[in-house]
């Protein structure tokens, strides 16, 4: 997404605040099913934005039905369509690409259901609401974690190139370089794997040994990057993440990942069924709900450990 719509969206959002829909205390959701289609259940980070979910729907009596594309886009797209021909009354979408999503929005539009996207915009799609951070903001506030932890060359491990989030994240970073005396001299795209990104990081160090800090787009690839690193990990090369996950708050608390940018992946997933349920049932939603985002350091970790 491009910052001027997030700017425009945010504004729409303050509006629909302001005239009291504030997009909680959502109305039972009895009777009602909600699809829920998921990039991918291999990773903490979205394991837990649908106990998040599932916990909503429990709440409003709402039943849950969630579809794993595991990456593929392609298998998302059927997916959806599958979930469009069970009748169910909403759809939540988290686009493993945010183009080639579209089809997927389309087939919804075209039988009425209501479309929430989650984590990821939809792009080339009718969507009623959006719930996200701000990944541009978070992107931004990792560079200037990074600047703050270390000083000359660094790395940036991007994660799926047709997903908002790495290209929002990847943007922000760039936008925050200028706080800190760092600069990136090597680049590489790892998925969000952590498999991926030991292999990246092991290639990235054979072409710069002597790189600072590197900035990983979400916590599995920062942890694939420690994998990689082994012993310098914390102290000769710096590593900053992103999502806020269980294994990445371990890594700050044992000194090899300097900081996380944290969403809140449950929030994030009970905020999604929630407008579903609002928009299932034919009430206002909230055009955009924005979960922020915080850092999270050696100094606070404790707080987020659960």
């Amino acid at each position: 997404m491009k910052v001027t719509r997030r700017i425009a969206l945010t504004l729409g959002a303050a509006a629909l605040l302001a005239t009291g829909c504030s997009g909680t205390g959502a109305s039972g959701g009895s009777g009602i099913t909600v699809g829920l289609a998921v990039s991918t259940l291999n990773n903490p980070f979205f394991v837990e934005l649908q106990q998040g979910a599932q916990e909503m729907a429990n709440q409003l009596g709402a039943k849950l039905t969630v579809v794993d594309a595991q990456n593929d886009a392609t298998n998302q797209v059927n997916q959806v369509q599958t979930l469009v021909t069970q009748g169910v009354k909403a759809i939540i979408l988290n686009p493993v690409d945010s183009k080639q999503a579209a089809p997927a929005a389309k087939a919804a539009e075209m039988a009425n259901i209501p479309l929430i996207s989650v984590d990821r915009a939809v792009e080339g799609g009718k969507v009623a609401a959006e719930v996200a951070s701000n990944n541009v903001s978070g992107g931004s506030l990792a560079a200037i974690e990074l600047g703050r932890a270390t000083s000359g060359e660094v790395a940036h491990l991007k994660g799926i190139s047709g997903a908002s989030a790495s290209r929002d994240r990847g943007q922000g970073f760039e936008q925050g370089l200028n706080s800190g005396n760092i600069k990136v001299v090597a680049t590489a795209v790892a998925d969000f794997d952590r498999a991926k990104a030991l292999n990246e990081t092991t290639n990235l160090l054979q072409g710069h040994p002597n790189i600072k800090g590197i900035f990983a787009e979400n916590d599995e690839m920062a942890l694939g990057a420690i994998k990689a690193l082994g012993a310098r990990a914390g102290k000769d090369v710096m590593v900053v993440g992103f999502d806020g996950t269980p294994d990445g708050l371990k890594a700050i608390q044992d000194g090899t990942l300097v900081a996380t940018i944290a969403q809140q992946p449950k929030l994030l997933g009970s905020k999604a069924v929630e407008q579903a349920v609002k928009a299932a049932k034919g009430e206002p939603v909230q055009q955009v709900v924005d979960v922020e985002v915080k850092v999270i350091t050696k100094q606070n970790v404790a707080e987020f450990i659960k």
